[in-house]
């Protein structure tokens, strides 16, 4: 019964949020500060959830392969190549320090 409770608990706060969310009156959402904000929150959060998924393993720093690709992804992305090439030279590189450590 506690997984319910924590589903309809969970469902409540979402509403909340969103319903916080729309009361908020529409000038305050105009302000310069607020529209940068907005503009760079997306990008601090992703770049949050690819660190924490590159280098931690529960709770423990790591450095293996994945480390690689996001590397050889940064030098892809500084030479300017497109998207879908950045993806597929991550996975190659990534696959191919797999492979050769085993």
């Amino acid at each position: 019964m506690s997984v319910w409770i924590a589903i309809g608990v969970t469902a409540v706060g979402c509403y909340a949020v969103k319903l916080v969310g729309l009361l908020v009156p529409a000038g305050a959402l105009e302000r310069p500060l607020v529209k940068r904000l907005a503009a760079l929150l997306p990008v601090a959060l992703l770049a949050a959830l690819t660190a924490q998924q590159t280098f931690a393993d529960g709770r423990e720093l790591v450095l293996d392969a994945r480390l690689a690709g996001v590397a050889a992804a940064a030098v892809a992305l500084l030479l300017r190549a497109p998207f879908l090439l950045v993806v597929a030279v991550a996975v190659v590189v990534t696959a191919g320090v797999r492979a050769m450590g085993g």
